[in-house]
């Protein structure tokens, strides 16, 4: 037996791995073009899914060097802001030695930052699952298709 993390920070996928988001998590941050992270699993769902937060600068710097023109909140609408960030998220996961269930099979781009003042943060800037959840709800049933959660 070995501890890999709080009880309460564990969910179980559909084919019965547990996964531990906040190692997950970790890794997919130390991409230059992400800021924030959260991972979510459903136990009825055979992969995670990520919403990340993209670092506003690095990010706008690579849409001018990729003729990606807007403003930022139109730019992480973008398809290409979408590949860009779901190819970080894989590369990192494997650079990382994840296995395949633990690699976000798809992501939602949001442009504002996990904070304590909109409630996704504790003070201690530890992220609040269960609000980060209600918070997403639809975009993470997008992700899903749709499946009922």
């Amino acid at each position: 037996m070995r501890i890999i993390d709080r009880k309460k920070n564990i969910f179980k996928l559909s084919q019965g791995e547990y996964i531990a988001p906040d190692k997950i998590e970790g890794k997919i941050t130390q991409s230059i073009y992400i800021a924030q992270a959260f991972v979510y699993g459903d136990s009825l769902q055979s992969n995670v899914v990520a919403v990340v937060v993209p670092d506003q600068p690095v990010l706008e710097k690579w849409a001018s060097d990729n003729s990606v023109s807007g403003v930022y909140s139109e730019v992480i609408k973008s398809a290409q802001v979408s590949e860009l960030l779901l190819g970080e998220i894989k590369k990192k996961c494997k650079e990382s030695g994840c296995f395949g269930f633990e690699i976000p099979a798809r992501v939602h781009v949001t442009g504002t930052l996990f904070s304590v003042e909109n409630d996704l943060l504790t003070p201690t800037f530890k992220l609040k699952r269960n609000e980060a959840k209600a918070h997403f709800i639809n975009e993470i049933k997008a992700m899903y298709d749709g499946a009922k959660l």
